[in-house]
């Protein structure tokens, strides 16, 4: 049996999220669907974590496993001309018959895109957050260095968390603007439900001057979910990167 690993991209703006569930659209079933489709066979598609509703990806990694012979090489294309135009199958590769798309994961990296200008955005409201008030991206760039390190983020998960611990490591993260967009990344071992979305809320209190960098280190050490900023909209968030290297 083989072991397919593909990377997708998708515009979550009409999907229920990645996760199948009935009567909902969603990126896995769809994919499921596909798959079917072009092998015959009913399949488990396992992805590198979840995303929620509305939330984008440009390098989500999921596997399956398959009796099918399609050459490795024809399994985007396949697949592609079975799906939306919203989700596109951009890599696959055959990997070790172990090989498990959310548990061999090592590294994740998050992006959050703000519109900071007055008027915002017609044609990419579903992919921006727009936040009109002046943000000051080099005094978020400062605060986010902060997060970087091992911490105890309960301070900055969603409730209904299904996370036993809620210690994670975040490796880097970086602020930047580009014209009127501001370009959160971050990443890191793992995240909390909501936890990219609270942290760049966070920011946003830093940009506007209501908290100052270096607080962000009290407020980590409170583990008080009121303390931090709000829960950003999903359409801001993007999953990048998803790297399996020791």
């Amino acid at each position: 049996m083989r072991n397919i690993k593909l990377k997708i991209e998708y515009d979550g703006k009409d999907f229920n999220g990645w996760q199948k569930q009935p009567n909902r659209l969603n990126i896995q079933g769809e994919i499921e669907r596909a798959i079917e489709e072009i092998t015959g066979e009913k399949v488990e598609l396992i992805a590198s974590g979840r995303t929620d509703a509305g939330v984008h990806a440009l390098g989500q990694i999921a596997n399956f496993k398959t009796n099918s012979n399609i050459p490795i090489e024809k399994i985007p294309i396949a697949l592609n001309t079975k799906l939306k135009r919203s989700i596109r199958i951009i890599d696959a590769k055959e990997v070790e018959e172990n090989f498990h798309s959310r548990y061999h994961c090592k590294r994740k990296t998050y992006r959050y895109v703000i519109n900071n200008s007055v008027n915002g955005t017609a044609i990419y409201r579903n992919l921006q957050y727009n936040f009109s008030e002046k943000l000051d991206e080099k005094v978020m760039n400062k605060a986010i260095k902060f997060f970087i390190g091992e911490h105890d983020f309960k301070g900055f998960k969603a409730s209904g968390t299904s996370s036993k611990s809620s210690v994670r490591t975040i490796y880097s993260g970086k602020v930047e603007r580009n014209g009127d967009l501001i370009i959160i990344e971050i990443t890191g071992n793992g995240f909390l439900y909501n936890m990219v979305r609270i942290i760049a809320g966070t920011l946003i209190e830093v940009g506007l001057g209501k908290i100052k960098p270096d607080e962000i280190e009290s407020i980590i050490k409170l583990k008080d979910r009121t303390k931090a900023g709000k829960t950003l909209p999903p359409q801001g968030l993007y999953l990048v990167n998803v790297e399996y290297i020791d």
